[in-house]
């Protein structure tokens, strides 16, 4: 199970902002090159995410799922990608002071993904989220740079 925490120099409100927004989505996650949502109601659970995912000349779509949701605190995914099958993606914000931890929490849970389970997933997804995190924490922090002059 791969585990990272990041520390966002800004409010858990701040931080939900940015990952309720389903316009900023493919700019935090590392890998999708575009996104698409598939319902008004993101992140409500069950509201859906379509997007592409390209690796050089490969690429493939996903469909990300709102499995739980608690507002400004909670927010768990499923992407599901048609071969590789489904994983669980938990993002929970916690207050720290000013500040916001950010856990994410992420593991296969169905298919090929599931199967294939390794060590080496493991630190592929590490390094993933170690990028992930960085990406979010940029965006959170100059959008609420941008709110607060506008």
């Amino acid at each position: 199970m791969a585990v990272r925490n990041q520390l966002i120099n800004r409010s858990p409100q701040a931080v939900w902002a940015v990952l309720a927004d389903p316009d900023l989505y493919g700019e935090w996650v590392v890998g999708p090159s575009e996104s698409t949502p598939l319902d008004q109601l993101w992140p409500k659970v069950g509201s859906r995410l379509r997007y592409t995912v390209r690796l050089g000349p490969w690429s493939t779509a996903g469909v990300t799922t709102v499995r739980h949701m608690e507002r400004g605190r909670e927010l768990e995914l499923e992407a599901s990608f048609k071969a590789l099958g489904t994983a669980r993606i938990f993002l929970q914000l916690r207050p720290w002071g000013e500040e916001t931890l950010v856990v994410c929490d992420e593991h296969p849970l169905r298919g090929l993904g599931g199967t294939l389970h390794n060590p080496a997933v493991e630190a592929l997804l590490q390094l993933r989220h170690r990028g992930m995190l960085a990406r979010l924490a940029r965006i959170v922090e100059e959008h609420h740079a941008e709110a607060r002059h506008a």
